[in-house]
């Protein structure tokens, strides 16, 4: 007969290994709402909807047995560039969602630049990073010109494994875009953090006209232009934030449940 001593042994190794296997269990929950985060956010997929979702985030292909009559591979083909020879090249891409004029292809790089977005939910102030991007400012500020951001939703926010709003689609179905793409920029030692304005996109030299704002510092590779910094009303984005998503696109994942309207969009220069 077990003594006592070895039943409390025994009570305490059990009452371990189920500790043990409940944290597994949520380590591994975490780990996929993370991936699922990761996997499902930032495209903007102009016209390809969720064929974009998978092409971007589709892992690595099974490599094949190596052949002495198999083809040497293709290079993958390099991502577009934003600027060329100091002008920036902006290509007409699927329909746009408001009919708007191309940027003009020289950026005023001298130029200092702060958006201001008034929304139902209060103001933010955006200042450009017109030195660092100035392809992606030089079309936002026309975008923004032509009044394409007035009264149209942000319609996407994360709580979980990455911490955005999505704005930037008049359609607020995460598919519209402006009519045209330009290439990344500001990439090298890319980090997302609190008050970070970058670029939405379906994959290298896709962007378009849909941004994020980051609210809470944001573990995303860099792939993704960052173009501003929250200056001011960073509140009203994590007041929105606390009250969630309706979780449409996965858990933590989907329609701000306060729904946030851009009302204008106007750019101060100096």
């Amino acid at each position: 007969m077990a003594t006592k001593k070895e039943r409390q042994r025994e009570l305490a190794r059990q009452a371990y290994e189920r500790r043990m296997e409940r944290q597994a269990r949520r380590s591994k929950r975490t780990r996929q709402a993370w991936v699922a985060s990761i996997a499902a956010i930032l495209v903007i997929g102009v016209g390809t909807g969720s064929a974009a979702l998978a092409g971007v985030w589709s892992g690595p292909a099974k490599k094949p047995a190596a052949s002495s009559s198999s083809p040497a591979p293709s290079p993958s083909p390099a991502a577009p560039s934003a600027m060329v020879n100091g002008k920036c090249v902006y290509t007409t891409s699927g329909t746009a969602a408001r009919k708007v004029s191309l940027p003009p292809t020289a950026p005023d790089t001298t130029a200092t630049y702060t958006a201001t977005l008034t929304t139902n939910r209060g103001t933010i102030v955006i200042s450009l990073l017109n030195s660092k991007a100035p392809c992606t400012v030089n079309s936002f500020v026309s975008l923004a010109g032509q009044k394409y951001f007035d009264n149209t939703p942000c319609h996407r926010l994360t709580t979980s494994g990455i911490y955005v709003l999505q704005c930037g689609d008049p359609t607020g179905t995460g598919s519209g875009g402006p009519g045209y793409q330009f290439g990344d920029e500001n990439l090298k030692g890319a980090t997302y953090k609190t008050g970070t304005v970058a670029m939405a996109n379906a994959g290298a030299g896709t962007n378009g006209s849909q941004f994020f704002l980051v609210y809470k510092d944001s573990p995303l590779p860099e792939s993704y232009t960052p173009f501003g910094t929250i200056t001011s009303g960073l509140s009203v984005l994590q007041t929105v934030a606390s009250a969630g998503s309706d979780n449409s696109n996965s858990t933590g994942d989907g329609h701000p449940k306060d729904s946030v309207q851009i009302e204008s969009m106007t750019i101060s220069k100096t």
